[in-house]
């Protein structure tokens, strides 16, 4: 069995922004205590604040989990207390460029919404995520901006040709996430295989946006086992499976 299972966090541990419900945090629970975790996400620390450590247990699991914001340009692990070992952080010029292209992307792509909530730039430090909609928007209004990615798709290509020396990619349900070329989720796996001491063959990846373009996809592309899940109630069975093998039993059908 694998040594370590990383995980995406928004639309596959929980809904966008929202914290991990009851029965997926009692998941995780189990699951680290048998087995080493990671979750990688577009979020920044203050999210997985939220969404992730509020809902799980405080006591020597912690131990077995590592978190890595903002698409693994941050790296935290635990030692009687949350620890920053990394952050791949923009410079101020960098900031000034993306910043500059994603609002020529937005005033020529059409798509602007006709109500927001919250900052639709946000700028996480290592990395700057546009949001459609807004970073408070309600999740019922994310799922519905765009379906099926073809607006972010659109807006990816001009950003490639606007910002080539940067990584863009498509995250959560409205968002776009970009980074430093080369410093995104494959970076974040490497950087797992080097603190722990496992093998990429060792892992296994769960993620909703494993397509190309999909700010999961680096991590499948770095050799890592990965499973395409749909939502988090998917992504419950999935833990169910692997915790059974776990312990030597066998999985419910």
């Amino acid at each position: 069995m694998k040594k370590l299972i990383v995980f995406d966090l928004d639309g596959t541990l929980a809904e966008s922004k929202s914290p991990l419900d009851a029965e997926m945090a009692q998941l995780l629970g189990v699951l680290l205590s048998l087995v080493k975790v990671a979750v990688i996400s577009g979020g920044n620390w203050p999210q997985f604040e939220r969404q992730v450590l509020a809902g799980l247990p405080h006591d020597e699991r912690l131990n077995n989990l590592s978190l890595l914001p903002t698409c693994g340009t941050k790296f935290y692990r635990y030692d009687t207390g949350w620890k920053l070992l990394y952050s791949e952080d923009f410079t101020a010029a960098e900031r000034g460029k993306i910043i500059c292209a994603l609002n020529q992307v937005m005033a020529e792509s059409g798509f602007a919404p006709q109500r927001t909530w919250g900052e639709i730039i946000e700028d996480r430090g290592s990395q700057i995520t546009f949001s459609a909609l807004g970073q408070q928007a309600p999740i019922e209004e994310k799922k519905k901006w765009d379906q099926d990615f073809s607006k972010r798709q659109r807006m990816k290509s001009v950003l490639d040709r606007l910002i080539p020396g940067f990584s863009v990619r498509l995250g959560g349900t409205t968002s776009i996430d970009i980074t430093k070329l080369g410093i995104d989720k494959a970076y974040g796996i490497g950087k797992l295989r080097d603190t722990l001491a496992i093998a990429i063959q060792e892992m296994i990846f769960v993620g909703d946006a494993l397509f190309p373009g999909g700010n999961d996809y680096p991590a499948k592309a770095a050799g890592v086992e990965s499973i395409q899940v749909r939502d988090p109630a998917e992504s419950k069975r999935v833990i169910e499976a692997i915790i059974a093998c776990l312990r030597g039993v066998e999985p419910k059908p």
